[in-house]
């Protein structure tokens, strides 16, 4: 345990499915916990989880930050991705990005 506690894991192999609002299911290749960190981080570890995964694949990132929201999606160009969607959950939002 460090100084601040319990190390937080920034990125799982994901696994699982997600529910998009237009009733598209779909498979989450990996997951990425943003959550307490903001800008650059979660761009960062976004960055890295899109050039980790396979094409078609689809990455879950979870953000508490309202910078980091707005700053995922223009950076798809960028990552050869298009952003699916982003839910607001409770504590979090729930950016879902698909690798071209």
């Amino acid at each position: 345990m460090g100084l601040f506690g319990r190390k937080k894991t920034e990125d799982s192999g994901g696994g699982g499915n997600a529910t998009l609002t237009s009733g598209e299911v779909v498979s989450i290749a990996r997951s990425v916990d943003c959550i307490g960190d903001s800008c650059p981080r979660p761009q960062l570890m976004t960055k890295k989880a899109v050039g980790q995964v396979g094409s078609g694949d689809v990455v879950e990132v979870l953000v508490d930050n309202p910078s980091s929201v707005e700053a995922l999606p223009p950076m798809c160009d960028e990552l050869g991705a298009v952003h699916l969607e982003t839910i607001q959950e409770p504590r979090c939002w729930k950016v879902y990005l698909r690798k071209d």
